[in-house]
């Protein structure tokens, strides 16, 4: 009898238990997001980027966020006379911590598909984007193809691994959650490239001189956007965001940024248009 009672009691404890994981995950789901209003009350915006995605995202000797997108995200703030938090997302969650309210906004080198914007609203672009491929220059990779049989290296959650997943299926990819990890991959000779954004890979190769991105390896797929997500359906913070893009247009602030955080990396040489979007004009 007793038996029978605590073997009722675990199940009744067991459904309850679902239950709850259930409505948590409903509720994180349908976390709703700040209000313009909401986030100047509080005198912060959250956003989150990208820690150890250099010269992008990425946290210095001091502890301190850098890069191109920390230096849009301070300027936000800055219009909006708030201060900024900073979260550190890894590619994979960059959806997740809109939807479930973490954040007010994502700016972590997001780029536009057509997948992401059914789940997230994207503003105006800031910068332009394809694929590229990082190799040692011994064993030096100029044509995906190349690759067939052997493994590349990508982070989760990234138009790489959409990309080559669908278009490359006989190479076998390395999957990591941080770009850290990554890259640690390559160094260790764990895969024959590693994958991400073109902009990327070089600025990476220029510190690891022993690596390189080929002719051929440094503009893979499609020329993408890259734009600052907000929680669908925030349409007052994303009409916001449009018209503070429009704005900085007007002043070159992107190439300003430009010139902060990658010309250094870049080199005198190099060329901002290639990266920068004005006014959210690509």
């Amino acid at each position: 009898m007793k038996a029978n009672i605590k073997k009722n009691l675990l199940k009744i404890f067991a459904v309850v238990g679902v239950g709850a994981v259930l409505v948590s995950s409903l509720w994180a789901k349908t976390s709703k997001a700040r209000s313009l209003a909401q986030i100047k009350k509080s005198g912060t915006i959250k956003i989150a980027v990208f820690s150890d995605k250099k010269p992008f995202g990425y946290v210095d000797e001091n502890g301190e966020y850098q890069g191109y997108d920390v230096y849009f995200a301070n300027r936000i703030a800055k219009d909006l006379g708030v201060k900024v938090k900073f979260v550190p997302v890894e590619a994979a969650a960059r959806v997740e911590v809109l939807t479930t309210g973490k954040v007010d906004l994502v700016l972590a080198n997001f780029t536009v598909t057509k997948e992401r914007a059914e789940k997230v609203d994207f503003a105006l672009p800031y910068m332009k984007v394809a694929l590229g491929i990082v190799s040692p220059k011994k064993a030096l990779i100029t044509d995906p193809a190349q690759l067939n049989g052997k493994t590349l290296i990508v982070a989760k959650g990234t138009t790489a691994e959409t990309y080559f997943s669908k278009n490359y299926p006989q190479i076998k990819l390395l999957k990591f959650d941080q770009y850290s990890e990554a890259y640690n991959a390559l160094l260790d000779g764990r895969g024959d490239g590693l994958s991400t954004d073109n902009t990327e890979v070089l600025a990476w190769a220029i510190e690891n001189p022993s690596f390189a991105v080929g002719a051929g390896a440094d503009s893979i797929g499609s020329l993408d956007a890259i734009a600052p997500a907000v929680q669908k359906g925030n349409k007052e913070l994303l009409d916001w965001l449009n018209s503070e893009i429009v704005k900085l247009g007007k002043e070159n602030f992107f190439h300003a940024d430009y010139e902060a955080t990658l010309r250094s990396v870049y080199g005198k040489d190099s060329d901002a248009d290639s990266l920068v979007v004005e006014g959210g004009n690509l």
